[in-house]
């Protein structure tokens, strides 16, 4: 398997309340969240490498450089498109673009670093203990 820029993914999904600004903490503000759209444009990202993966590598998230757009109402579908555009060693580059039933509402420039997840996990949990 092998990670090669060009790679990509996309997917659809509906805006649901859970997905609004007023559940993650802003009252009121019944849209399609900044947070949300966040861990959708990096959900988009990993899907587009870790098929390519060897057995026990995952790829994690150090850089995600976000706009959000535009407003996106609740009910209205939202389609993010992940691209690898640079692959350096264990890091990658990812532009990632997000389109309501609309228009544009999200575009992303973020890195994320291919990584053993055995090695990870015990580092974490040394850090933890430590």
């Amino acid at each position: 398997m092998a990670v090669k820029p060009g790679l990509t993914a996309e997917f659809t999904r509906k805006v649901e309340t859970q997905h609004t600004a007023t559940h993650h903490g802003n009252p009121g503000v019944d849209v399609f969240s900044t947070p949300v759209l966040c861990e959708w444009v990096e959900e988009a990202a990993c899907n587009a490498v870790h098929p390519h993966l060897e057995p026990g590598m995952v790829t994690v998230g150090t850089i995600v450089n976000l706009k959000h757009l535009a407003a996106t109402p609740v009910g209205m579908k939202v389609r993010v498109h992940a691209r690898l555009t640079e692959v350096d060693g264990r890091r990658l580059v990812f532009t990632v673009e997000a389109f309501d039933e609309k228009e544009k509402i999200g575009e992303s420039n973020q890195e994320r670093f291919i990584v053993t997840l055995q090695r990870f996990l015990e580092r974490t949990a040394q850090k933890a203990t430590g």
